[in-house]
């Protein structure tokens, strides 16, 4: 009896336990319930990129290989759609959105909760931070609330609201996992600091908002970790307070200035930080100081160990240009290093990052279609602040490149320096107008350009 006694009692502290941690779980339905009308599905077309529609695999082998040939010019080609998701942050129809889901796009279409739908115009675009503000004609509409991501702390509980695969307005809750992740994008550079969750995101959840418990975005969803195209528990975010600079920027002036220091650098191990008369492995490295660059003038010289920039400390070499990418150009900041076993402090004038600020003009008005001449490229004389940063000579600075033309086949893109088309070497406008109008036609040619200082090959095809 004793024994059933205690079983019993066991069995009532068991249930009386998982009832307390099912009350510690935080109640999403009121958070979701009032924002999602402010979550939107994207929809967006390029018609300068075609999908061909193909038989199924089954099918094709039942065809006679003499008889193949008929079928195959009968494969309709599409324009190339994809999807994503925004939110709305203002009444009069401002959206954010992931760069990556309207970059090409010719048509970008916004569905909201209700159903109502609107073509979207671009406002401007940032390939750096992966964001891009959309506007909208419309009225009574739901905006969300900013919140402070730099409150975020690892073991928060956040919640993504997206159309991940094309399901409208699901909605996903974790945690934070870590904060401040550095992932370099395609070009190699490394400009934000990502929140990394075990939120489910999923294709088509890319450019939806994060938010914390208190309902205000925190992050905006934009890279998942995946082996198998879906969530394996790997997602990261753009932090808000970065988010909202950029998104402040797009909107006053279409584009983003960003700073700019001039040094390579690397991660400072044990041994180095021993050398150095750090107590443990921390800041950056400086490797190489370019001349003429806001750190050759302040004084920064290889050897030294940036350990706070701007106030902010510099935990590994990948949190520098965190900071220094989010420093308004022309602003002096101290920078905190340690030289030969001893603190230093300098001040420094951050600089404007190549091809952005007054370097990198805002796009023509005319239409993209009448642009760009047979390369499909704008371009623009080299400011002389960029010469001597990259340590060109001569050339010409892309300003724009239109999709789908044979500049963006051959990989080129804003802010790249041309010094080669064919075998002829372009040394100015007049120069490169002059190679252009003599390129033949449906020949792959050699292009050389620099990309941040560094000479890279390519060929080009102008068709006929």
């Amino acid at each position: 009896m004793v024994k059933r006694c205690t079983q019993y009692l066991l069995v009532l502290c068991l249930l009386a336990s998982g009832a307390a941690s099912a009350r510690g779980l935080p109640e999403l339905t009121e958070l979701i319930e009032e924002n999602s009308p402010a979550v939107v599905k994207i929809n967006t077309v390029d018609r300068s990129r075609v999908a061909r529609g193909n038989n199924s695999p089954q099918y094709q082998q039942e065809i006679p290989d003499i008889f193949r040939h008929l079928i195959e010019p009968r494969r309709r080609q599409r324009p190339v759609a994809s999807m994503g998701s925004g939110f709305i942050i203002s009444e009069d129809g401002y959206i954010v959105t992931n760069n990556h889901v309207v970059d090409g796009a010719d048509e970008v279409r916004v569905t909201l909760t209700d159903r109502r739908e609107y073509e979207a115009k671009v406002i401007g675009t940032d390939e750096r931070s992966d964001l891009a503000l959309l506007k909208i004609e419309a009225d009574d509409l739901s905006a969300v609330r900013w919140g402070d991501s730099e409150e975020l702390q690892v073991g928060e509980w956040v919640v993504a609201i997206g159309s991940p695969f094309g399901l409208d307005y699901s909605a996903s809750a974790g945690i934070v996992s870590a904060m401040g992740r550095s992932i370099p994008n395609e070009s190699r550079e490394n400009y934000v600091p990502f929140i990394q969750t075990d939120v489910a995101i999923n294709p088509g959840n890319s450019g939806g908002p994060l938010f914390n418990l208190d309902g205000r975005v925190v992050g905006i969803n934009s890279q998942i970790y995946t082996r198998s195209g879906g969530s394996i528990g790997l997602s990261f975010a753009i932090p808000a307070s970065l988010a909202q600079d950029v998104v402040a920027q797009l909107k006053e002036k279409g584009r983003v200035d960003r700073g700019w220091l001039g040094v390579g650098i690397r991660n400072v191990d044990r041994d180095m930080a021993e050398a150095m008369g750090l107590g443990k492995p921390s800041g950056a490295l400086v490797e190489q100081v370019s001349p003429g660059t806001p750190a050759a003038e302040a004084g920064i010289k290889p050897g030294d160990v940036i350990i706070r920039f701007d106030g902010r400390k510099i935990g590994v070499h990948g949190d520098l240009p965190h900071v220094v990418g989010q420093v308004r150009p022309g602003t002096e900041v101290p920078v905190e290093l340690m030289r030969k076993g001893r603190t230093e402090k300098l001040q420094v004038v951050v600089g404007s990052l190549p091809g952005s600020d007054e370097e990198r003009s805002q796009a023509s008005n005319q239409p993209a279609s009448r642009m760009g001449g047979p390369l499909g490229v704008v371009v623009e004389e080299i400011p002389e602040g960029m010469k001597q940063r990259w340590n060109v000579d001569t050339g010409v600075l892309v300003r724009q490149v239109i999709p789908g033309k044979p500049g963006a086949k051959a990989g080129l893109r804003s802010g790249d320096i041309i010094a080669q088309l064919g075998f002829e070497e372009v040394t100015d406008i007049s120069d490169y107008e002059t190679v252009v109008d003599d390129l033949p036609k449906d020949e792959l040619l050699p292009i050389r350009f620099f990309r941040a200082g560094q000479s890279t090959f390519r060929t080009i095809k102008i068709e006929s």
